[in-house]
């Protein structure tokens, strides 16, 4: 992960594209732009957060974590939301952790600032309350759609919601990877990839996809991905 100056302007973050100029100038000095690379971990089980991150490009992963080990996606994150929410909620470490998943930018704010500025309420903490009732119901969705859709619907799903968030229309993703984030065996993966691609929508070879076909994709997702989006949408447009 490296370092860059912060941008002046344009803040792709919704959470901090909400706040009236003074109250960012107020966090600046405070805030890192930094590149993130697949794989950095952003926070770790039980351990105290000690930066929280604005997505502005890439993805990032929260995950659960059993005792045996097998982690699971519950939810994907990106410009739209903010990694480390529960430093604003009061909570010092979870069981859970939390990595970058695709390569992009990040602003990068320390927890004990965070905790300091949202205090006693404020246009962050106002910002804050309303992606976590966003983020509450794509949990909600996830958990239901683990259950009761099919896989290659899951996949149209999860692809989307990355494509959303990535600059163009390619990038890097492994079967191994897609399915710890969707929680089913590397086969199912596979077979799912495989009607995608044979259908048109997206092309995946040596582990890089393509988005192909955006709208034929949106029509092979199940609901849950405009269900998302909408309340995304609608609570922090």
């Amino acid at each position: 992960m490296s370092a860059k100056p912060l941008a002046g302007g344009g803040l792709r973050n919704r959470i901090l594209a909400r706040l009236p100029s003074e109250d960012f100038r107020r966090l600046e000095p405070h805030m890192k732009l930094v590149e993130v690379e697949p794989g950095f971990s952003l926070y770790e089980p039980n351990i105290d957060l000690e930066y929280v991150y604005f997505p502005e490009t890439g993805v990032g992963s929260i995950m659960t974590v059993l005792e045996s080990g097998t982690e699971s996606e519950v939810a994907t994150v990106g410009f739209e939301g903010m990694i480390g929410l529960s430093v604003f909620h009061g909570v010092r470490s979870v069981p859970g952790r939390a990595f970058w998943q695709v390569s992009g930018h990040a602003f990068q704010l320390k927890a004990e600032v965070l905790r300091q500025e949202t205090h006693q309420g404020g246009s962050l903490s106002d910002a804050l309350h309303l992606y976590s009732q966003a983020l509450f119901n794509q949990l909600s969705l996830t958990a239901t759609c683990n259950r009761r859709h099919e896989i290659y619907e899951r996949c149209s799903r999860w692809l989307l919601m990355t494509h959303d968030r990535v600059e163009g229309d390619e990038f890097l993703l492994t079967h191994e990877f897609l399915s710890k984030m969707l929680g089913v065996r590397r086969s199912g993966v596979t077979v799912a990839a495989g009607m995608l691609q044979k259908a048109g929508l997206i092309r995946y070879v040596r582990g890089r996809v393509t988005i192909l076909d955006r709208e034929g994709l949106e029509a092979a997702s199940c609901e849950c991905y405009r269900v998302v989006r909408d309340e995304f949408d609608r609570l922090l447009p």
